[in-house]
């Protein structure tokens, strides 16, 4: 199936009308208004608990007893 739409070239006037028409038509999600985009929140403020719950430290945990690097020299014979 060619697809309708492509990302190697620049959309003309009216395809990019066409596009924009049906976002505008789409039933399940309806563009938002400035009120509803004023009353956002982030995800951290809008869930503390969860966001809290889902941090993590970056890199390894530490361990409580670390192995430590050994250097051993050997003869070519070995």
């Amino acid at each position: 199936m060619a697809a309708k739409f492509s990302s190697k070239r620049p959309l003309t006037d009216k395809e990019e009308a066409e596009i924009q028409k049906m976002i505008e038509s789409d039933p399940d999600n309806p563009e938002l208004t400035d009120e509803q985009l004023a009353q956002g929140k982030s995800f951290k403020e809008a869930f503390p608990d969860l966001h809290a719950s889902i941090q993590r430290s970056r890199g390894r945990p530490p361990v409580e007893n670390p192995k430590q690097q050994v250097s051993l020299r050997l003869s070519p014979d070995v």
